[in-house]
């Protein structure tokens, strides 16, 4: 694995519900930064001493009030972008698209803009994934900046995802909200076209 991937795979990782796996998934993630150079790795090592001493209870349902009860804060990228709206149903078809067309078969249960499914993909497919986060930056540099002003560590965890990516960051909230309405300027370069219909039942 590069680098970049091994970035990636872990913040895949990171950014799962803390189940009752998690005691054990944590150490297994430290280990994989272990000795990896670049601020990504800091980054994330510094989230993982952040919430090592976090009882996994406690930090699950800290993950519930933080991901699943905002909209602001929610890990699917398509919102960001597109809300609540046919458009939507549009865009998570091309996530399932761009997935099956590289081999790759994620979960049934989960639609396809879930950030760590996203992340596992880019670490496992790099090119077409790094260019599909990149197309997806604003919702990335979106939620980054609503979770550091939740006072919350997982805005780290998004941070080392941004700085993988090439361009620079925007400057505030106000410009990503710009980049999110108009889009970088290789919108939908990796993400393959589809005769347009009807959103899956769960896009829905």
């Amino acid at each position: 694995m590069t680098h970049t991937a091994v970035i990636h795979q872990a913040a895949a990782l990171l950014l799962q519900h803390p189940g009752l796996q998690w005691p054990g998934r944590l150490p297994l993630i430290r280990a994989s930064l272990t000795g990896l150079p670049g601020d990504e790795a800091d980054i994330l090592r510094r989230f993982c001493d952040a919430v090592a001493d976090t009882p996994q209870l406690d930090l699950s349902a800290r993950y519930i009030v933080t991901f699943d009860r905002s909209r602001r804060r929610t890990l699917h990228l398509t919102y960001y972008t597109d809300g609540d709206t046919r458009r939507r149903g549009e865009s998570l078809l091309r996530w399932q698209h761009l997935y099956r067309a590289h081999g790759w078969q994620p979960p049934a249960d989960e639609l396809p803009d879930f950030l760590p499914l996203a992340l596992e993909f880019a670490a496992r497919c790099p090119a077409p994934g790094i260019r599909a986060l990149t197309e997806h930056r604003a919702a990335l540099e979106l939620l980054r900046i609503a979770l550091t002003d939740h006072r919350s560590p997982y805005a780290d965890v998004v941070g080392a995802v941004c700085h993988t990516l090439p361009g620079a960051a925007p400057a505030d909230r106000a410009a990503a909200l710009r980049m999110a309405r108009t889009g970088p300027p290789t919108e939908t370069v990796g993400l393959l076209p589809f005769t347009a219909g009807p959103p899956s039942r769960a896009a829905r």
